[in-house]
């Protein structure tokens, strides 16, 4: 396994522990929980970047302003999807992220995408609509927070592409935190609730996991191809049916397993056939 399939393996692992860690917070406003996640991130990529003397801001700072920008927008989508619904039926809503890099790679980064390949897009869609009409916890509202939050994770994923060779990967995550402290902050000032007992662990945990998560992501987006690496997060749904159960108690009817399967075949087969051309075009 190359580098950046490693790292995003890392990641994919490390997010799926937070999501349980969300879960458990479900009294803690979603905004709130962000709130929390982006001082421990701010923290701790400013005072590492200080320490290592890198610039906080960076050199291309209008793609990383869109990149923080993205990246909030769809976290606070994801979160709320995450409290409101099972965590299982979340995370395969969030697993659409990988074709929307896909798709959007080829206007932002200029990559292409085959032909058959929008016949798995297609496949994966399926499911998900699949899983809203045959899973009631799911609204309406909620399917298309999932849905969005998986198209701005797109395109965060598709500015930290462009961003391979200009920024260190520190300095892309600390617009993270930088660009979505002033939105959380004001709306949390308003909105507080007062965080209890264990809660205030699971906070504080739910930062410092995202912070590794994002640092090994990043590291992989920016050592792989977007189509490659993006689809290795399909373990994800593995991950949140397990602790799902495990943890939550949660459990679905047929129909919804074979929605979550077909967004698992349409993305592996995309990941797949994206691996056989690159190798065909290196043996050439």
């Amino acid at each position: 396994m190359s580098k950046g399939v490693i790292y995003m393996l890392l990641a994919t692992l490390i997010f799926a522990v937070m999501n349980v860690f969300i879960k458990f917070l479900p009294n803690i406003p979603a905004i709130e929980i962000i709130l929390f996640r982006s001082i421990v991130s701010f923290l701790m990529s400013g005072i590492t970047l200080k320490i290592k003397r890198i610039p906080l801001l960076g050199t291309n700072r209008k793609i990383l302003f869109f990149r923080g920008l993205s990246g909030a927008i769809a976290l606070m989508m994801f979160f709320t999807t995450l409290q409101e619904i099972p965590l299982a039926s979340a995370v395969t809503l969030m697993f659409l992220s990988p074709i929307f890099t896909a798709i959007l790679g080829i206007w932002i980064v200029k990559e292409k995408v085959n032909k058959l390949q929008w016949l798995f897009f297609a496949v994966s869609f399926a499911g998900i609509v699949m899983i809203k009409g045959f899973d009631t916890r799911i609204s309406t509202l909620m399917a298309i927070l999932g849905v969005g939050a998986a198209f701005f994770s797109g395109v965060a994923y598709n500015m930290i592409r462009k961003l391979k060779t200009s920024e260190h990967p520190l300095v892309i995550i600390f617009y993270f935190p930088l660009v979505t402290l002033p939105i959380v902050g004001i709306y949390s000032a308003f909105n507080w609730v007062m965080p209890q007992g264990e809660e205030w662990f699971y906070l504080i945990a739910v930062g410092v996991l995202t912070q590794f998560a994002q640092y090994f992501m990043t590291k992989s987006y920016q050592s792989e191809e977007l189509a490659k690496v993006a689809n290795i997060n399909f373990i994800g749904i593995i991950y949140a049916l397990g602790f799902g159960y495990v943890f939550f108690n949660e459990s679905f009817n047929l129909q919804t397993y074979l929605g979550m399967t077909a967004v698992m075949i349409g993305v592996v087969l995309n990941v797949a056939f994206k691996n056989k051309k690159k190798n065909e075009t290196v043996s050439n």
